[in-house]
């Protein structure tokens, strides 16, 4: 067995994970609590907030493949990528109370403030996360190992935004007592700063680089762009990851719209049981119960890559997902038991989704090297990344500018039109995003039996 090809140990595994645990605590925070915060903490318009996500976001979607270039000529003892895990963890968590930290200035000012330290949270995010994702792809050359390198990389992120979901309400509450929500918000990103920092250094302290392409392999700049403009398969990638990632922002955005205003406290008879159900509660169990079944999914996405491929189990994943988003327009708000068995359901269909999707630019980045001879796996990855925040940028652009469409206001009894657009946005919209996403996928040709005859081309070249 070839040093590349090496099979991995649990412990690595595991370290591996822990940097997309700390990773999406933010995620979590940005995508489900970050607009409510922003227009009913911070006090700024929606359509204000949908611009700035589509400006700041641009903008830094644009930085990922730069950092992914920088990255590719990065040499240190330590490697190409685990060095930024290591120097960027601390930047990473004081940027990010910053974030949620809301001086006393007017209106205008506060939507300056807001840009700055946004745009400063995505460029940080970018600097950890693009080395961080590109890090799966020298560890070994094995794809199934690949594909168990993502799950856990998956399991660790469900499971740093579960931690989230089910303590940040609880830890705002505590901590607003006598100080106010944005004190709260402060305090409880503050904590969630520290245990992140702390584990990007542990991702960086337990895993290895196996890969290293030969000096011949490694192209200048304009060669590693070109090649990349011309690699099919990754333009594919790229629409079917906005694509599903336009879908997982209009869902998360809208979760605590759709609680406050469409759901609002409910009582549920359960088991002879009779159970008072406030918003707060309501929207964190849903939440939680989200990401767990997104777990669930995770789980899933190996066994079954293994019996359909994964093209296949990508494609009938995001399909399966947009149609029960679909569906969810029509449940009525106070069927509680079927808005929780739904959410199930499409947390697992949806979480299969996203290992695969990673598994896939592993992939990407040893047909780019076969095809071309020269390897660019940080360029590679960042563009997964950059489709992250591309369909994040869409997608919370969107859900900004629905609110503000369908007369959204904060803190207010909602009209007829505003709970038309957050359910619309919690459900069809949603679920058109996944729908693009499965059409997008069945375009792609990277199947099993081909990267099995790529990675033997390859191996014999090392």
């Amino acid at each position: 067995m070839s040093k590349s090809n090496v099979k991995l140990g649990l412990r690595e595994k595991m370290s591996y994970g822990l940097g997309d645990f700390a990773s999406s605590m933010f995620w979590k925070l940005f995508s489900m609590f970050l607009l409510y915060f922003y227009t009913d903490i911070f006090g700024i318009s929606a359509a204000a907030v949908g611009t700035m996500f589509l400006v700041t976001r641009v903008w830094d979607a644009a930085n990922d493949p730069i950092m992914g270039m920088i990255t590719d000529r990065t040499t240190t003892k330590w490697g190409k990528f685990r060095p930024y895990l290591l120097f960027v963890a601390i930047p990473f968590g004081i940027i990010g109370v910053l974030t949620f930290t809301t001086p006393d200035l007017d209106s205008t000012s506060k939507l300056i403030y807001a840009y700055i330290t946004y745009t400063m949270m995505m460029m940080v995010y970018t600097a950890v996360n693009v080395p961080y994702g590109s890090l799966l792809a020298v560890m070994t050359s094995d794809s199934n190992e690949r594909t168990s390198l993502a799950s856990w990389r998956f399991i660790g992120a469900y499971a740093g935004g579960m931690l989230v979901t089910s303590t940040a309400s609880i830890l705002v509450d505590y901590f607003s007592q006598g100080a106010g929500e944005e004190t709260g918000y402060q305090y409880t990103v503050a904590l969630y700063a520290i245990v992140a920092a702390a584990l990007f250094m542990l991702t960086f302290l337990g895993t290895k680089e196996r890969l290293q392409p030969s000096v011949e392999s490694q192209g200048d700049l304009k060669s590693d762009l070109k090649d990349l403009l011309h690699n099919r398969p990754w333009f594919i990638m790229l629409a079917a990851n906005i694509s599903i990632l336009i879908f997982m922002s209009l869902r998360d955005g809208s979760i605590l719209f759709y609680f406050k205003y469409v759901v609002g406290d409910q009582v549920l008879n359960l088991f002879g049981s009779t159970w008072q159900l406030s918003v707060a509660v309501l929207s964190s169990a849903y939440m939680s119960l989200w990401l767990g079944a997104n777990i669930i999914g995770v789980v899933l996405a190996k066994p079954i890559s293994a019996i359909l491929g994964k093209k296949n189990s990508f494609g009938y994943a995001a399909l399966l997902s947009a149609i029960l988003s679909i569906l969810f327009f029509f449940i009525p708000a106070d069927r509680i038991v079927l808005i929780f068995l739904l959410n199930l359901l499409i947390g697992i269909s949806s979480g299969i989704v996203m290992p695969l999707g990673w598994s896939m630019y592993a992939d990407i980045a040893d047909y780019s090297e076969w095809k071309t001879g020269r390897r660019a796996t940080g360029l590679v990855f960042s563009s997964s990344s950059m489709s992250q925040k591309f369909g994040w940028t869409l997608g919370g652009a969107l859900s900004g500018w629905v609110l503000a469409a369908y007369g959204f206001e904060a803190n207010v009894t909602q009209g007829v039109g505003a709970l038309l657009g957050i359910k619309l946005m919690f459900s069809v919209f949603a679920g058109v995003g996944a729908f693009l996403s499965f059409l997008a996928i069945q375009f792609y040709k990277l199947d099993e039996g081909f990267m099995k005859k790529v990675n033997i081309e390859l191996q014999k070249q090392e």
